[in-house]
């Protein structure tokens, strides 16, 4: 495969293991295996895990429901990686090499609410309304 093809996307198999890997997060933080006083309180969702190509370096998008300041949790769960690491591993025992995890706060939910919100503005809106009266015309 050459270098272009792998520059389009991750391939079937990062993905696959992608899902596989956060089903694994999931598991470890539902269960709340993971002892620390910032994510005790908070309920975790992972919502994406990427891998790299060579499936070496997982990096994790996480949202704590009901936060608004994600830096924080983040951090809790950067300083807890090698310890989650080790608590997925049995999850993962088919992979070559475990993965070192990487957090990142999921932004794609504000993105969603400010395209959102750009749909419902009034300019938008107007737009709208006077594109449709020209196709009636």
């Amino acid at each position: 495969m050459s270098r272009s093809e792998q520059s389009k996307g991750p391939s079937q198999r990062q993905l696959r293991v992608g899902e596989q890997v956060r089903h694994a997060l999931t598991e470890i933080l539902q269960r709340g295996e993971v002892r620390d006083p910032v994510l005790e309180g908070s309920v975790i969702s992972v919502n994406e895990v990427r891998m790299s190509p060579d499936l070496k370096i997982a990096t994790a998008y996480v949202t704590a429901l009901g936060r608004e300041d994600m830096d924080p949790v983040v951090k809790a769960l950067a300083a807890n990686a090698k310890f989650i690491r080790g608590r997925v591993g049995p999850s993962l025992r088919q992979m070559k090499y475990m993965p070192q995890f990487r957090f990142r706060a999921d932004t794609s939910f504000d993105n969603f609410s400010k395209i959102d919100e750009l749909l419902r503005s009034p300019e938008v809106a107007r737009d709208l309304d006077h594109g449709e009266g020209d196709e009636n015309e």
